[in-house]
């Protein structure tokens, strides 16, 4: 499979759901991960290569300060986490980006490090974007505890007892990362460098890997600091207690703007996930196995809606509704696999609801179907760029406007409101950032992301030129216009690749944004504190190194754990 055709051996599939469908915002921010997200994949690749996580250093005083080294190995090749602990202050602890300690850093260092490098790395790590790093630093982190549950954990455990399940299974994880550098920034290793490594092909496999293991190291690290606590008496976690706890996340507006700079990746993405979709939803018969799969998933997203609450009145509202329009239709999709085509017609009833259960039953109707399916996760990457083709003739730049952005050719844009937000890049951070347009800020810092403003108006410099003319011609009149003939030009064959709706309009949601690249990376019980940030949990109900199997390791979806009883 290249960028946008599929292998001509490739299994009978339904046509696929149009662009002008999927890539909208509400749409967009209402995805839910699949067994196609990349720490799912990542699983299946681990348990499939018998790969052990081995600690081999764990260098941590009574309190839980000091450094650990756990490794893996992949194609023969080791990989090591380097983490380190520290004491940190109250008033010190904050998830937003201005933060300048943490409870823990972490590195991904390729290979095995030395005892010269883990110092050398520690008086880096610790200051995070401020260090400095050479390419054998492939992934670079922080997190933060969960200060209440962690010291819940401690203290229960210390004293033998196992911790409060309703408490675990509210928060989810001991420490939550506010960043997962890669893919070269602050001279960490480029993504290029080691492509080469079949291991690490597929998009954002390091940064799924060095959660994972971050993850491992939160749960020694409680185990530690309770033993040390204790007289004696304590206990370790149990392992159904481990699987409930994964890593929390904190997102903000940082990650939104990926999606519209790589339109070429994200039309992989979506690509892939569409043609699982359209392959599943064109099989006739569902196997008894694959009924039996469903059935119990069924019950287990019930089950995770119920424990799915956040403290936003408006996104509890929607979780609330997605649990009706679930409810209400879910005995007809039971009587639904009894027919030919069960999937399709299952689809079908997810459209009586709103985007969110929509969305869902996508997930859903994915599971049963691995063999079918997981093969297209070989397919996410993007191995070309966006090239610019000076040949063309002005009539078929015309043409691709009109059959492509038809969408932002119909948009109204002449009122202050459709231009109302800027994207920028900060000028101390250096990180993505969305401001009112009437306040003053550097034009040069501007980022690009106005896409249908700058349509309309390469649109509107087309209009009395002749059909023959070339574009390099056009672009000797208007260089200005470079970058958007380039992108219409790679979204004509990408069609995936751009969202289709005015993102600095009044109103705009990033979150919507933040969400759909989490789906992808296999995030679930999304928490919005915003519409600009937002809380989230991977792994959560994921096996942990010392039981992932291969009959286990794709038995990830939506976590729900059984009620605690009284």
């Amino acid at each position: 499979m290249n960028d946008t055709t599929l292998d001509q051996n490739m299994p009978p599939q339904v046509a696929l759901r149009p662009p002008s469908e999927i890539m909208r915002l509400e749409r967009m921010g209402s995805f839910f991960p699949t067994r196609l997200s990349f720490l799912r994949s990542l699983l299946r690749k681990l348990a499939q290569e018998g790969v052990g996580v081995s600690r081999r250093v764990f260098n941590l005083d009574d309190n839980g300060f000091g450094h650990t080294v756990y490794e893996v190995s992949l194609d023969g090749h080791p990989y090591s986490l380097i983490a380190f602990s520290k004491e940190l202050a109250p008033e010190n602890r904050t998830d937003r980006v201005i933060a300048e300690a943490w409870d823990a850093c972490f590195v991904l260092f390729d290979g095995q490090p030395t005892a010269d490098d883990i110092v050398e790395l520690h008086g880096h790590a610790i200051h995070q974007e401020a260090g400095q790093y050479n390419p054998r630093v492939l992934v670079l982190s922080r997190a933060n505890k969960s200060v209440r549950l962690f010291d819940h954990v401690v203290e229960r455990l210390s004293n033998g007892q196992q911790p409060d399940a309703d408490m675990i299974n509210t928060i989810g994880y001991l420490m939550r990362t506010t960043a997962v550098y890669g893919n070269g920034k602050f001279g960490l290793a480029d993504r290029s460098e080691f492509m080469d490594r079949p291991s690490l092909s597929q998009p954002f496999r390091l940064e799924m890997l060095t959660v994972y293991l971050i993850r491992e190291f939160t749960l020694d690290l409680v185990n530690h600091v309770a033993e040390r606590a204790g007289d004696g008496d304590h206990v370790e976690l149990g392992e159904s207690v481990r699987r409930q706890l994964g890593i929390g996340n904190s997102t903000g507006l940082g990650m939104a703007p990926f999606l519209v700079s790589h339109p070429i990746l994200i039309n992989n993405w979506m690509l892939v996930r569409e043609t699982a979709l359209a392959r599943v939803r064109a099989l006739k018969i569902v196997s008894d196995p694959e009924k039996t799969v469903f059935t119990a998933l069924l019950k287990q997203v019930s089950t995770h809606l119920d424990q799915w609450n956040v403290d936003d009145t408006a996104e509890q509202a929607r979780i609330e509704n997605l649990r009706l329009e679930y409810a209400r239709i879910r005995d007809d999709v039971e009587n639904a696999l009894s027919t030919d085509y069960p999937w399709e017609k299952i689809v079908e009833l997810s459209r009586s609801g709103g985007v969110d259960v929509q969305e869902l039953f996508v997930a859903l109707v994915l599971e049963p179907h691995g063999v079918l399916i997981d093969g297209l996760c070989d397919c996410m990457e993007a191995t070309n760029n966006a090239r610019l083709d000076p040949t063309m003739r002005m009539a078929s730049l015309r043409s691709l406007i009109e059959e492509h952005y038809r969408w932002a050719l119909d948009l109204d844009l002449s009122s202050d409101e459709a231009s109302a937000l800027v994207w920028y890049v900060s000028e101390e951070k250096l990180e993505p950032r969305l401001g009112d347009r009437r306040e003053a800020f550097n034009e040069r810092r501007e980022m690009p992301h106005h896409v249908a403003h700058k349509v309309k108006a390469l649109y509107g410099d087309l209009t009395d030129l002749s059909d023959s003319q070339l574009i390099a011609e056009f672009l000797m009149k208007f260089p200005k216009h470079r970058d958007i003939v380039r992108r219409v030009q790679t979204v004509a064959t990408h069609v995936y690749g751009e969202i289709q709706d005015n993102l600095v309009a009044a109103g705009v949601r990033p979150i919507d944004l933040l969400r759909c690249k989490l789906s992808f990376f296999g995030a679930s019980k999304f928490d919005p504190r915003s519409d600009r940030w937002t809380r989230i949990t991977l792994y959560q109900g994921a096996p942990t190194a010392r039981d992932l199997s291969v009959e286990n390791a794709a038995d990830v979806f939506l976590p729900a754990f059984e009620p605690v009883q009284n």
